[in-house]
């Protein structure tokens, strides 16, 4: 049977931050930070006062969390975009210029041309708009990039890995940094082109490991620290700072 889960919008110093409510078969309460959400699980028999409590009381906690780390709920703030408002990758500036129409008969699209991104935006369901412009962002900005990720994947493996590469793909996902398959395709989340191109190496270079060791074992860790020692520094970086990597 499906956990009941109630999604709930709180104001933690003026930024709306979703809050996940859990009602389970336990005997204890227990707040998280998750990847969707201020987690607060409570007991299935609660009250609806004993939820709203402990809803407050997981207000107080996220305040307290936050002094310690101020940039811990970074993750959960969507960025809006307008015309005029620019996305900076490597040393180049898109600009972006959105044009929003309610011709049910067409499709959300973009291009880019001459550093400028024009899309054309469908009228949609709200609660998918931010989506739909984040997917196409992420579509033009890969395309433009592609390139360079592909001759940087090639130089990583050239120096450590000689293996065989069949593709290199960017692709829109929150699931994983990178991926790998046994036919030699390397597939790069698109989020990581707002790291800093070191953690960019690490990812794809752990990336490449795989293609020689499919696991996580200590054969494979060592393949990843021959070719980057300090690949633990990097593995923080993403821990710390990759909610804020994003379109």
């Amino acid at each position: 049977m499906a956990k009941k889960v109630e999604h709930l919008k709180m104001d933690i110093e003026g930024q709306p931050i979703p809050f996940l409510l859990h009602r389970e078969y336990r005997n204890s309460v227990r707040f998280a930070v998750g990847k969707k959400g201020i987690l607060i699980r409570i007991p299935k028999f609660y009250s609806k006062k004993d939820a709203f409590n402990e809803i407050n009381r997981a207000v107080h906690w996220v305040k307290s969390l936050k002094v310690k780390k101020p940039r811990i709920l970074d993750r959960y703030i969507l960025r809006t975009y307008s015309t005029g408002d620019q996305i900076q990758i490597y040393d180049r500036s898109y600009t972006i210029n959105l044009e929003e129409y309610s011709n049910l008969n067409k499709y959300s699209r973009a291009n880019l041309k001459s550093g400028i991104i024009h899309i054309k935006l469908a009228e949609t369901d709200p609660s998918l708009k931010d989506k739909t412009l984040k997917t196409l962002l992420s579509r033009v900005i890969s395309q433009d990039c592609l390139p360079e990720i592909s001759r940087r994947v090639k130089e990583l493996n050239h120096l450590h890995f000689q293996q065989e590469i069949k593709n290199v793909r960017l692709k829109y996902n929150h699931s994983n940094w990178g991926s790998c398959s046994t036919k030699g395709n390397i597939n790069l989340s698109s989020r990581l082109l707002f790291a800093p191109l070191d953690v960019q190496d690490y990812v794809i270079i752990h990336e490449l490991a795989h293609l020689i060791e499919h696991n996580h074992s200590p054969r494979f860790w060592k393949l990843v620290k021959d070719a980057m020692p300090d690949y633990i520094e990097k593995e923080q970086w993403l821990k710390i700072n990759g909610s804020k990597c994003d379109f």
